[in-house]
């Protein structure tokens, strides 16, 4: 009894095709798109036939083309690393660009704020009238305003002078006021602190009328009880050093006047109560501030060399501080002579013990506050330290001070006599 057609010559039973269906759908569930092993030349030829046939029909997974990705998959990508960080470079230096030529510039400055009154002292250069003017707050950077000058060519073009500037504004503005100068019919009086008042004298510009030594005897303008001073034969240390502004022609007066007008504000912020307690005068400070204010050429051994005056009078020691010659003598400037050490004068503080008797010249606030509150120290001495600009070696015991000042005596040979400072 037949059961079907005659097997092709050279092909499959019915059973083979079975068996490579039934093997076909194994591998699709699971997801072994591989040939399975050989079992003989018959079924290697058997699968590829079969494969075929299932690609032609859309059965079964079909081998990736050339160029193309597989199913699933993402094409290949170039990074875009390099590509960001350039951008993000040239972003940044476009900006950075822009801040620079906007703080230069200053497109948007208004006219400024409050009035402020700013005295350039002559021979300052441009960076050092930035620094002044940066920290009085007329104008917010020193580098940028130094950099304006340059390129608008103005660096060396700025004149001395007092000028009414104000807050806040742009350096166009300031750089062209400079230029200018300060208004013609106004005499500036720059005192530095320290000075006597025989220095000031000497100093004094033109445009005011009357002797500033005879108006600074005696002044109906400052009650000399009030600061313990009834002894005073002048108004030396109250008359406060600072930048006054006068109109051309007015009286020396008028400028004295404005001198212990700014001393009476400036004495009241300091507290005396340490130097109270010590049984000094405000005049005694007033005397101590101004040998702190010559002595000490760096800003923080002011409260030392207060110290080492108030520890030598508590001890009795002599002062032995030379400013004090140099003011009997009035040698401020050439070293000292033998002779002048032993000059015969109560402000000889080598061969007086105690305070000279009165201001060796007119102090600073900050001198004035040192010598109402010194460091708490045992320091006894101190002697200039060579290689510095006027910094000090100070010591508690004298060895340690033979020690410095031999420093100072063999630096100072060195150099042919000259002092071994670096200024």
């Amino acid at each position: 009894m037949s059961t079907g057609p005659p097997p092709v010559p050279g092909g499959r039973t019915r059973e083979e095709r079975e068996a490579v269906r039934r093997e076909r759908e194994a591998r699709r569930a699971t997801g072994d798109g591989g040939a399975p092993p050989r079992a003989g030349a018959a079924d290697s030829a058997a699968s590829r036939s079969e494969a075929v046939a299932a690609a032609s029909d859309g059965e079964g997974p079909r081998p990736p083309e050339a160029g193309r990705p597989a199913p699933g998959g993402e094409p290949p990508r170039k990074s875009r690393g390099p590509r960001l960080v350039g951008l993000a470079v040239v972003v940044a230096l476009l900006g950075a660009t822009a801040w620079v030529l906007a703080s230069l510039f200053q497109p948007f400055a208004g006219d400024g704020g409050r009035a402020i009154r700013v005295a350039v002292p002559k021979g300052a250069t441009v960076g050092q009238i930035g620094d002044l003017l940066s920290e009085r707050g007329v104008i917010p950077s020193a580098f940028f305003f130094q950099a304006r000058a340059r390129l608008s060519g103005v660096g060396g073009d700025l004149k001395p002078g007092s000028y009414k500037l104000r807050e806040d504004m742009s350096y166009g503005a300031v750089l062209g006021r400079l230029e200018k100068g300060p208004p013609q019919n106004i005499v500036t009086v720059v005192i530095p602190e320290g000075r006597s008042r025989r220095e000031v004298a000497r100093e004094l510009p033109g445009g005011l009328e009357g002797s500033y030594l005879r108006e600074t005897r005696r002044s109906d303008q400052l009650d000399l009880r009030r600061y313990r001073a009834t002894a005073a034969r002048s108004l030396e240390g109250f008359l406060f050093p600072a930048t006054y502004e006068l109109r051309r022609g007015r009286p020396v007066s008028a400028l004295v006047d404005q001198q212990l007008a700014a001393f009476r504000l400036e004495f009241a912020k300091v507290d005396l109560r340490y130097a109270r307690s010590k049984s000094l005068t405000p005049y005694d400070v007033l005397i101590i501030a101004s040998m702190v204010e010559r002595e000490a050429q760096v800003a923080k051994e002011r409260p030392l060399v207060a110290s080492v005056i108030y520890n030598r009078l508590h001890e009795g020691i002599p002062l032995s501080i030379d400013a004090t010659i140099r003011y009997a003598t009035r040698n401020w400037q050439r070293p000292l002579r033998e002779s002048e050490l032993h000059v015969d004068s109560p402000y000889n503080t080598r061969t007086h013990e105690g305070l000279p008797p009165g201001p060796i010249g007119n102090p600073g606030l900050a001198s004035i506050r040192a010598a109402a509150h010194p460091a708490r120290t045992k320091l006894l001495y101190y002697v200039v330290k060579p290689g510095t600009c006027g910094e000090h070696a100070f010591s508690a015991n004298d060895s340690e001070f033979q020690r410095d000042a031999a420093r100072y005596e063999r630096e100072r040979r060195e150099r042919g006599g000259k002092s071994p400072t670096s200024c």
